[in-house]
């Protein structure tokens, strides 16, 4: 051993006594290859190189009786063959605890928030089995938002797995904030959100935002940005996971976890794959998809003492259903939310697609008959509305029948009244936000679909909350 590593393993030599230590083979990227004399680290063991043991490598296999092979999860820029690597004997560690709500992390669990460090306390592996199906609580319950046209069309499961479709500009990061506010407000829960392979940017518009609208001090933050390694932005997903499962498990209380993007996860895992060698699957994507993100969505579920209730961004590569990476992660979804830049544009928001969001919670042995009636019908008006609009276009509304005259009104009508005003935009819109019970959104459907309102100007039902609001507003005006 040279001078220059004799003082390396000095400086790296505060974990223990007994220590396992190795020196770097080959880097290759992110990809670092560690012999070890002594004897191997285990898999997902935690290595720490570097002059500071700034370095974090996570061990992804064994190639011989004393050569393992890791994923670093930090810039290897400036490693050398023959350096210090120290098995920490421990996999990767995040923070768990109350202490976390309020703060931004890293995949380290290092406050990137510029408040004061995370450091003692209580620290878990973010490696853990999924809950075994004995443990899990199998009743069909539905998520409240709050939010009408999600609530009617595609209901949210307790514990389960939904998918948030939309490109940038239809109001995403606005409804997963209004989510977060009205999860914490109705259900006294912890929010969670998940960045990965996010910009800087869009991180820190998303803290102000929360900072802003009074949901920060019950969400926590947890980013692998788009800038970090390929490991770090595969990693940061179980370590979200992680602190919702504590809280979920410990506290007994209902997580509403938000990724933002899933897609970024599998390109994470397909580089990483890429990087050790292996033979790409179809469309290039690795071999071990399926496994992967099967890996990470099993953790998301519900149990006797709480639930864990994911909303995912999607990315679908080139608007293709058919891409490996949409097809895997619609098979874990319960209720896929499509968000519609054309509603956007005409101002109804949220700019929820009535007609492509769907969810498996919409049956009428889950739901009530009632429910699944009303949405049926609220759907099949929309849609004759959507068959209408060329004609409409052509030759004007005069020239329908009455019947489908009155189908135009009720559409139109519905179309306005599934907006709503959200507490996250109050300052920009000037409008309280408004959450709406389930059972009022039903019966403001239903008594629009029953023509009451026919001879109400389309404009009053536009971002109000109850259909009660309406009604009262029309007394108020006869008043005056």
């Amino acid at each position: 051993m040279n001078n220059n590593q004799s003082i390396q393993s000095n400086s790296l030599s505060n974990h223990s006594l007994a220590q396992n230590i190795g020196s770097v083979l080959s880097v290759r990227s992110s990809i670092v290859d560690v012999h070890f004399p002594k004897h191997l680290p285990a898999l997902y063991s935690k290595l720490e190189t570097g002059k500071n043991g700034e370095i974090a490598i996570e061990v992804v296999s064994h190639l011989s009786a004393q050569v393992a092979r890791g994923v670093a999860l930090a810039p290897t820029a400036g490693l050398a063959r023959g350096e210090v690597v120290i098995d920490t004997q421990h996999p990767l560690q995040v923070p768990v605890s109350d202490r976390l709500l309020g703060r931004m992390l890293n995949l380290f669990g290092e406050a990137i928030d510029g408040k004061e460090p995370i450091s003692g306390g209580e620290w878990h592996s973010i490696h853990s089995t999924p809950i075994a199906m004995s443990e899990r609580v199998t009743k069909n319950e539905i998520l409240k938002t709050g939010l009408k046209a999600i609530d009617l069309l595609a209901p949210l499961e307790l514990g389960g797995k939904t998918g948030l479709l939309g490109g940038a500009g239809v109001g995403k990061t606005v409804l997963i904030t209004e989510m977060i506010h009205n999860m914490v407000k109705q259900y006294e829960g912890v929010s969670l959100f998940c960045g990965i392979g996010e910009r800087c940017r869009e991180a820190l518009d998303l803290y102000e935002e929360m900072e802003a609208t009074g949901v920060l001090d019950n969400t926590v933050l947890v980013f692998g940005q788009m800038n970090e390694p390929p490991g770090a932005r595969f990693r940061v997903g179980h370590a979200a996971l992680t602190i919702a499962e504590y809280f979920r498990d410990r506290t007994q209380q209902n997580v509403l976890l938000l990724i933002d993007n899933i897609f970024r996860f599998i390109q994470a895992g397909a580089e990483v794959s890429g990087l050790m060698g292996q033979l790409p699957s179809r469309v290039g994507y690795q071999p071990t998809l399926a496994t992967e993100l099967a890996q990470l969505e099993e953790r998301i579920c519900n149990t006797s003492s709480g639930a864990i209730t994911s909303i995912q961004a999607i990315y679908v590569p080139a608007d293709d259903f058919t891409d490996p990476s949409a097809v895997h992660v619609f098979s874990h979804l319960s209720a896929s939310i499509v968000l519609s830049r054309k509603r956007a544009s005409e101002g109804f928001y949220p700019a929820v697609d009535l007609l492509q969001s769907n969810s498996k919670m919409l049956m009428p042995h889950i739901v009530g008959d009632r429910h699944y009636q009303v949405a049926q019908s609220v759907r099949q008006t929309i849609a004759n509305y959507e068959e209408l609009k060329d004609i409409i276009a052509m030759l004007g509304l005069e020239e329908l029948s009455p019947n489908d005259r009155k189908v135009v009104y009720r559409a139109r009508r519905l179309e306005r009244f599934l907006t709503q005003p959200f507490f996250s935009t109050t300052q920009f819109t000037g409008l309280t936000g408004k959450v709406v019970e389930l059972e009022d959104t039903i019966t403001g459907c239903d008594r629009i679909l029953n023509d009451e309102f026919s001879d109400t100007p389309e404009r009053s039902l536009y971002m109000i909350g109850t259909i009660d609001e309406v009604v009262k507003t029309a007394k108020e005006s006869q008043k005056s």
